[in-house]
């Protein structure tokens, strides 16, 4: 008479990630059994142990902190773009009451100097300089023609239609800032026209994070779009 072997149970181990997946499905676990959850401690950073309702009160502040931070640099971000806004706008007035090239040029410059904070700012004009010479207004304003081989470092930029804020390359720096090129740490280039078909502005400061890729350039774009047309009605 033959027997047959009774298989043996192996009870398998529950993994970590099993655990994780059966409380992520049961959010409901600890309500269900709340003895068990007032007996579990955690390792705090003090040394001691904590319950693991405390660690959770302990995660909800920091996150709450966090979101706090975020609020409140959500709100210097607004504040500052209503500044900027009010900028642009008193620029616009500005720009309505000129009556000829310079006097547009002129408010362009001491808007930038005074409103915007530019240490050092270039308005480049793509036409015949000849054609200009009875416009004086300083280092601000620049009159070249297009294919000006002057210009080519600044091939890459011009067959853009954006502007461009961050270091720039030497060559850059000395044809827009010239003398005072190295104390410029960083600048943005804002086209003006498509394709900067009338020129480009330049406005640098001696902060090297002052203009960066990765900041908003939409005021620059709304500024770039307003210079343009009012170059255009002279």
């Amino acid at each position: 008479m033959s027997t047959q072997r009774k298989a043996e149970f192996v009870e398998e181990e529950l993994s970590e990630q099993a655990i994780h997946d059966f409380l992520a499905a049961h959010p409901d676990f600890f309500e269900r059994h709340s003895t068990l959850l007032s007996s579990l401690h955690l390792p705090h950073a003090s040394g001691g142990a904590v319950s693991l309702v405390e660690r959770q009160v302990s995660v909800l502040r920091q996150k709450e902190l966090k979101l706090e931070r975020k609020l409140k640099e959500l709100i210097q971000v607004a504040r500052e773009n209503d500044v900027l806004a009010a900028k642009i706008h008193e620029l616009a007035l500005q720009l309505l009451a000129t009556k000829d090239l310079h006097q547009t040029i002129v408010a362009v410059e001491e808007a930038l100097r005074s409103g915007f904070g530019a240490d050092q700012a270039v308005l480049v004009l793509f036409r015949d300089p000849e054609a200009f010479d009875d416009i004086d207004v300083g280092r601000f304003f620049r009159v070249v023609k297009k294919d000006d081989v002057s210009l080519k470092p600044f091939g890459t930029f011009l067959n853009g239609n954006s502007a461009r804020c961050g270091k720039i390359r030497d060559s850059q720096r000395e044809f827009l800032f010239r003398n005072d090129a190295d104390d410029i740490g960083s600048a943005a280039l804002v086209p003006l026209g498509d394709g900067a078909e009338m020129g480009f502005l330049a406005v640098g400061s001696i902060d090297s994070d002052r203009f960066h890729p990765g900041m908003s350039i939409d005021f620059l774009t709304r500024l770039g779009g307003l210079v343009t047309g009012s170059l255009k009605r002279f």
